[in-house]
């Protein structure tokens, strides 16, 4: 079975303030980056901009590979845990978007790690670049 590897990372200039998100998908065998997808996402929190950095990655992995097993890699200890499992959802917001991710992994493998941020930095630059065009974006 393939792995994917997912990147992503969310941003808010202001918490809330204008935000982006930010994902890279990558092919674990290669390390090849297979895809870079960023969304602008106007004046939201952080934790929903990481969030839709995580949806949006998983979508994208899925469009490449079905069938693939994937790799979360995140710097959002928050997210990370909490789609583990291991910490409640308290927000009614991250309630809602955590239903979403687990609705779209359905029938996937996945793991989540948490990185440092200094580990983060391709996502974090795809996050970067939505809020700096104000548009959303994707490149191979």
């Amino acid at each position: 079975m393939r792995e994917l590897i997912i990147e992503a990372d969310g941003g808010s200039r202001g918490n809330p303030g204008q935000a982006g998100s930010g994902s890279v998908v990558i092919d674990a065998a290669t390390g090849q980056v297979l895809a870079t997808v960023g969304r602008y996402l106007g004046i939201v929190s952080n934790n929903v901009a990481e969030y839709t950095a995580l949806i949006e990655g998983v979508r994208r992995a899925l469009k490449i590979d079905p069938d693939a097993s994937l790799h979360v890699r995140m710097d959002s200890k928050l997210v990370v845990e909490q789609m583990s499992g291991r910490w409640k959802i308290k927000h009614p917001d991250m309630a809602e978007l955590a239903a979403v991710a687990r609705q779209e992994l359905i029938g996937t493998p996945v793991k989540f790690e948490w990185i440092p941020r200094e580990k983060n930095k391709r996502a974090d630059a795809a996050a970067n670049r939505a809020m700096d065009l104000q548009s959303d974006f994707e490149a191979p």
